[in-house]
């Protein structure tokens, strides 16, 4: 980061108020009259309404529209175990991003921990507070049995991004991207370098997509996860592969995929010149992907690329996902995030990727056309169709699949 970044960004945390949250009244407070209803006398009425049916806490709260952003601090970004003060400004971005492109309220929580079971018994107790629950920067593999606990627990959707809404936008990418490379998920070779929280959940998410995992190669500090290694924990298990590779630069052999959810600069041009023909290489680790773009594309003239920057076509961005999902689901009050809600996110996504570019969005990024193509398989953030089509591909989703409290909502499209 340059001196000039960095100034900016301190600048624009700090001034000309500290932090990028703050609460905004949803209802007048001007006058006497004003003051009676919001506090005393007039509040004890939704009280007792609220005491009656717990229900009708959201028909006289922000509950319904409110969601936590709440984490550790254990794995902050790409920074590490900073603790969960220095990932605040991280929390409030989120709740940010969250008002910005789906009006989701968002507060943001750091919890001081001293194990898994302290951070969910802290969550559960305030759970009733919210709407739905996202957990963010939380370190594998605490962050599957938090996550999973919590999902048992709460009667809202818990939904860790750092996970799924990885997985979803990867996901939506990687099938364009196959798409346009003439290629399909089921017979796809791909590798994983990275099995952490997102590379799991990502490889997760493919093989309910359709992959084989005889197909798929995860590849850790080690090796590729096969089944003479003593080092596993149950989740990167789950991923053994013992057709043979043992090492990267084996698996990539043929490789039609390389998803990078690792590091900088760990992927070489010998590893990607030895991949199929028309390869997809995501190389996500950010602020420096696993392959220097330039140096991807000067090696292969056949690459779909993308990665997790937006200086470059083809960013793969959470910000696509969470927010309209999570507006799905509170919208038909869903008792969770399940599956069939994710794969709706991800069809929904992608395929909003092969309509026109709306002239907006060609303005806001300063170009003349987008298409569907090798260096656009993904909408932009700025993407309004974003808010009605993923919202209704998720709400439909909760409702069919039985989580859903509410009906399809009549401001949604048909």
């Amino acid at each position: 980061m340059t001196i000039e970044l960095k100034k900016a960004a301190l600048d624009y945390h700090e001034f000309p108020t500290p932090g990028k949250i703050g609460t905004q009244l949803t209802k007048p407070a001007d006058t006497a009259a004003h003051l009676a209803l919001a506090y005393s006398p007039g509040v004890a009425e939704p009280v007792r309404e609220i005491a009656r049916n717990p229900e009708n806490v959201y028909r006289y709260t922000g509950k319904g529209n409110l969601v936590a952003v709440i984490t550790n601090g254990t794995a902050i970004l790409g920074l590490g175990n900073l603790g969960p003060l220095a990932s605040k400004p991280v929390m409030e971005g989120k709740a940010l991003l969250f008002k910005r492109f789906a009006g989701v309220d968002a507060t943001d929580i750091e919890v001081q921990a001293e194990n898994s079971d302290a951070f969910i018994d802290t969550v559960t107790r305030i759970a009733d507070t919210f709407g739905g629950i996202n957990l963010e920067d939380i370190k594998a593999p605490e962050c599957f049995e938090i996550e999973k606990a919590l999902i048992e627990l709460c009667d809202i959707p818990v939904f860790h991004d750092d996970q799924h809404g990885t997985a979803i936008v990867t996901a939506a990418g990687m099938l364009n991207a196959l798409e346009i490379q003439g290629k399909d998920l089921i017979n796809a070779k791909i590798v994983c370098l990275g099995a952490g929280a997102a590379a799991i959940a990502c490889m997760r998410l493919l093989v309910s997509l359709g992959a084989q995992k005889n197909n798929l190669y995860m590849v850790d500090r080690t090796g590729v996860i096969h089944s003479a290694r003593k080092d596993l924990n149950t989740y990167k298990a789950q991923f053994i592969n013992d057709s043979g590779p043992l090492t990267l630069m084996e698996a990539m052999d043929g490789a039609d995929v390389f998803l990078g959810l690792s590091g900088a600069n760990l992927l070489s041009p010998q590893a990607l010149l030895a991949m199929a023909p028309k390869p997809i290489v995501f190389a996500c680790s950010n602020p420096d992907p696993e392959i220097n773009p330039e140096l991807a594309l000067a090696t292969r003239d056949d690459l779909i690329l993308a990665t997790g920057r937006s200086d470059y076509p083809n960013q793969v961005n959470n910000v696509l996902g969470f927010p309209f999902i999570f507006r799905g689901a509170l919208d038909v009050r869903a008792r969770r995030i399940n599956e069939e809600m994710k794969i709706a996110a991800v069809e929904s996504l992608r395929q909003l990727a092969k309509e026109p570019v709306p002239a907006e969005v060609l303005k806001a990024f300063n170009v003349d056309r987008m298409a569907f193509g090798r260096n656009y398989i993904l909408p932009k953030p700025l993407d309004t169709r974003l808010l009605a089509e993923i919202p209704s591909a998720v709400a439909k989703a909760a409702i069919n699949s039985g989580v859903a409290r509410l009906p399809y909502p009549s401001h949604y499209p048909l």
